[in-house]
């Protein structure tokens, strides 16, 4: 594949993952969850209620699941609302 070709499928692939944590960010906060997307679209910081360190959520395994944990813990992207009930009661611990 030229370099050209391989940018433009890296792009989407970006847009993409970015959709997703974008989706699982909406529904994180209609949960009462914190949740802030970075500016470059590439991961999701999930704030605890209490102190202690944020969640930090990727879209990983070539754009099928959110990860967090090192990827010790993932959720498939194709279940937002699940993958939000998950992640609220991970960071509520």
């Amino acid at each position: 594949m030229n370099p050209i070709m391989l940018a433009a499928t890296n792009g989407l692939g970006h847009q993409r993952d970015g959709r997703a944590l974008a989706q699982l960010r909406e529904r994180l906060t209609s949960l009462g969850v914190e949740a802030e997307l970075l500016p470059d679209n590439s991961a999701l910081i999930v704030r605890r209620p209490e102190p202690g360190l944020p969640v930090w959520v990727f879209v990983g395994y070539g754009g099928a699941y959110f990860s967090w944990q090192s990827a010790e813990r993932r959720h498939p992207v194709g279940d937002v609302e699940g993958a939000a009930s998950v992640l609220a009661e991970c960071v509520a611990k």
